[in-house]
């Protein structure tokens, strides 16, 4: 399979805002454009995660950070990176607080770094739940109810009119990170797992979001890199089998399934706002009425992103970087394939089963599978990531003896 034409004398530089080492989507960013030859540098905790011990990544930039820094901090930061790696390169954001933070300075920070012209209040306002919530129903894309309440008997006074279970999820990009009312999309079943939840005083920041049961939905997913005015340069389609936490966590088993009807939805929105650059989304299929609703719309590059690619090697991280440097972007149909996160995989499978009393899908992996960290040409990171996952776990669990 010929590999895209890319430049290899633009760097990338891949920007992370917060603590995320477990996040496979970063290593996925440094082989996908390691393997074609472009040098690859990186924002780490240090450099012992998985990321930094991958054998594609030539620059390892330690700036840990939490997110409650000042922005003007962490551009400071930026700027001086880019002036170590020494000539232009594409910008790489890995998380929602990244996105912002590129798009909101992008006038400072074009000296160093190739950046797609989005609007700079755009990513901002498609990270905030309630923005997103807002931007579906302007522009008639189906979407759960939602809501974001004024304060902790506002979210008891909706919830118990929509009746549970119900989804909480943080707010904000940065208020998630600086004070979190949950540690992640979170499913509440009764009033008092969301009072246990929710701080008594003050209003939370948090977006209430109406439950589609599982029984009754799917879970999809679409992967884009947009053009400027939202003109997808590719994009993908795929279901999400299981997930860690279930229903409501990160993939943990996927297949790559093109479906035009999705594509539509996700390419005819980013048209409407004029997105450009790297979208992850998330959308549930309602069986109940027969349409597609997005629920996430992630300015950035997902987690699972290696789960797609053309038959002629092209993913949204080849695409964006072939696209900022002036190189047209192959066209070509989406493989058909399986993606695994190997450490959630096993977890997802035995609840799945425990829950629903049956085999789960996926269990067993396809010939053509893409691992979010196994891989033959670059082991250090799966390796890394075992032993910071088991010293996790280790950790949680000698909290919970301990209480």
């Amino acid at each position: 399979m010929p590999s895209p034409r890319i430049d290899r004398d633009v760097p990338a530089v891949l920007v992370r805002v917060g603590r995320y080492p477990h996040q496979q989507g970063v290593v996925g960013v440094i082989r996908t454009l390691g393997r074609l030859g472009v040098p690859v540098h990186a924002m780490l905790e240090n450099r012992r995660t998985p990321a930094a011990v991958s054998r594609y990544l030539v620059g390892r930039h330690v700036r840990p950070t939490t997110g409650r820094e000042d922005p003007e901090v962490l551009v400071a930061a930026l700027l001086a990176i880019g002036r170590s790696v020494g000539r232009p390169s594409v910008a790489i954001a890995t998380d929602d607080e990244a996105a912002v933070l590129l798009a909101e300075h992008a006038d400072r920070l074009a000296e160093h770094f190739l950046l797609p012209p989005v609007a700079p209040g755009l990513p901002r306002t498609l990270a905030s739940k309630d923005g997103l919530y807002r931007i579906c129903r302007d522009h008639g894309v189906p979407t759960p109810r939602a809501g974001a309440p004024d304060g902790v008997e506002d979210l008891v006074r909706t919830a118990r009119a929509w009746g549970y279970p119900v989804v909480l999820k943080n707010l904000e990009p940065w208020t998630r990170l600086r004070s979190p009312v949950v540690g992640h999309t979170t499913v509440v079943r009764d009033e008092a797992e969301l009072l246990a939840a929710c701080p008594p005083d003050g209003a939370p920041s948090v977006l209430l979001q109406e439950y589609l049961p599982s029984e009754a939905a799917e879970d999809w997913i679409a992967h884009l890199c947009c053009a400027p005015g939202g003109e997808p340069l590719v994009v993908f389609t795929g279901r999400k089998l299981r997930s860690w936490p279930p229903d409501a966590g990160v993939t943990a088993r996927a297949r790559a399934l093109p479906n035009p009807e999705l594509a539509e939805l996700a390419t005819g929105l980013c048209r409407r706002i004029g997105y450009c650059g790297v979208a992850d989304m998330d959308w549930r299929y309602d069986r109940r009425d027969g349409r597609y609703k997005l629920v996430d719309f992630n300015p950035r590059v997902g987690a699972q992103f290696r789960a797609f690619e053309t038959a002629g090697g092209v993913d949204v991280i080849r695409a964006l970087h072939l696209s900022l440097t002036g190189r047209p972007v192959p066209r070509g149909p989406q493989l058909v394939r399986s993606f695994s996160t190997g450490q959630y995989d096993v977890p997802s499978a035995l609840v799945w089963a425990w829950q629903q009393r049956r085999l789960p899908p996926g269990l067993v992996p396809a010939r053509s599978t893409e691992r979010g960290w196994l891989c033959w040409d670059d082991p250090a990171p799966a390796v890394a990531e075992a032993g910071w996952f088991t010293a996790s776990v280790a950790q949680r669990l000698g909290r919970a003896v301990r209480r």
